[in-house]
């Protein structure tokens, strides 16, 4: 992630590269007729009126001035507070999904709107594609990326993005970069890096482990803002192996590299 410029509205300009994992948290949602929008299940150690899929029903729920409700509720198997975009993807499935169900007819464009007044990075999962991502992480160039194994590693501690981009170490690269040539992009630097090793020295510690790992692609890197770390594997037997060699003190999964949402 390449933070390029803070603008006057408090975010950060940046340009990054979004890549979709077969990984995903479970959501099962049903009508109700009441217009209440409930949370049955999941995420209990999030308030139900801060949670993000609570928070993206009631949007689409004021944008569109339905009438009908939902009960929400979610088996979470992504990280959370780990940087993967997993609150995210479950906003934007939830747009997706209460807006065939309510039968309110937005667009992706005008779902990509709501969302993003929800997180910046609610529009990527919207548009379901890997991409190539610029603003605040709103403009959208799809990527058809390798179809490489990600191992996965969770230190099992979590780092908020408001204290990240709020930092005064965060590392801001003013040189705008190029989508192509790819080649040029397989090791990107992460701006977040020095401000989220600063706060949790352990990233650094599993970046060095998976840098051990043997058959990897590329240098291990962290995810977003932190604070998981990944690395890549052609074949998914030597991503398997690593995952085998984690310390018991830290989780992770393997996962094969989407470059469209199964949705």
């Amino acid at each position: 992630m390449h933070i390029n410029s803070k603008r006057e509205d408090g975010y950060h300009n940046l340009q990054s590269i979004f890549q979709l994992l077969d990984y995903y948290d479970e959501l099962t949602i049903s009508i109700r007729q009441d217009g209440i929008i409930a949370r049955t299940n999941g995420n209990e150690d999030i308030p139900e009126q801060q949670d993000l899929i609570i928070k993206a029903a009631q949007a689409l729920q004021k944008a569109t001035g339905t009438t009908n409700g939902a009960d929400i509720s979610v088996v979470k198997n992504i990280p959370t507070g780990g940087g993967l975009g997993g609150g995210s993807s479950n906003a934007a499935t939830t747009l997706i999904a209460l807006n065939t169900l309510w039968g309110t007819k937005l667009s992706k464009q005008q779902l990509a709107e709501i969302g993003l007044a929800l997180g910046a990075d609610v529009p990527i999962f919207i548009a379901g594609h890997s991409a190539w991502a610029e603003g605040v992480g709103d403009i959208l160039t799809p990527m058809n990326l390798p179809k490489h194994y990600f191992l996965v590693v969770s230190i099992n501690k979590q780092l908020s993005t408001k204290e990240i981009f709020s930092h005064k170490a965060l590392t801001i690269s003013p040189t705008i970069g190029k989508i192509h040539p790819f080649s040029e992009l397989i090791n990107p630097h992460n701006d977040c890096l020095e401000v989220a090793t600063e706060l949790e020295g352990e990233i650094l510690e599993a970046l060095v482990h998976l840098k051990l790992s043997k058959n990897h692609l590329y240098q291990p890197r962290m995810t977003g803002t932190g604070s998981c770390a990944f690395v890549e594997f052609k074949h998914e037997k030597d991503a398997l192996v690593a995952l085998n060699n984690l310390p018991s003190k830290w989780s992770g999964f393997v996962a094969l590299a989407l470059n469209t949402s199964p949705n």
